[in-house]
């Protein structure tokens, strides 16, 4: 490797993986730690709220269209002097067609979670492997 491509390897300051219960209640009990954890990297108000309604919505998919058990994955790098907030989830993926039609739902409250993702990161996307499904977004730090 050169010293070109070392510099833009990232580096992970920080990473914090933790299991979602699948549960009610399970994705604000996961939000209070992800808050607590963005606080202490000193994130600002706006950055903050939006990793966590990302996050939010990668855990409500999770426990809503996934099958279990589910990890969250909460990590900060660096590459090129460019700071970036990473939010993954993991599960085995998703759950059979036994449940209510799509068109049960309502559309008030379901069907736009990946449209939010999709808005707020600079990058995302979906990873399909041997242990499961990860579904991951990235937020830029210091975006203007």
């Amino acid at each position: 490797m050169t010293a070109a491509q070392l510099d833009a390897a990232p580096r992970r300051e920080a990473e914090h993986v933790f299991p979602l219960p699948h549960a009610p209640g399970a994705v604000s009990a996961v939000r209070r730690r992800i808050r607590t954890i963005l606080s202490d990297w000193d994130l600002t108000a706006d950055l903050t709220e939006d990793v966590l309604l990302v996050a939010s919505e990668l855990l409500t998919n999770a426990v809503v269209h996934a099958l279990p058990p589910a990890t969250l994955s909460l990590s900060r790098s660096e590459v090129d002097r460019c700071g970036a907030v990473r939010v993954e989830v993991t599960d085995m993926g998703p759950v059979t067609a036994t449940g209510l039609p799509a068109s049960a739902l309502d559309p008030d409250e379901h069907g736009r979670g990946l449209d939010i993702v999709t808005a707020l990161a600079t990058r995302c996307g979906v990873h399909v492997h041997s242990g499961g499904t990860s579904r991951w977004a990235e937020l830029q730090v210091g975006r203007s």
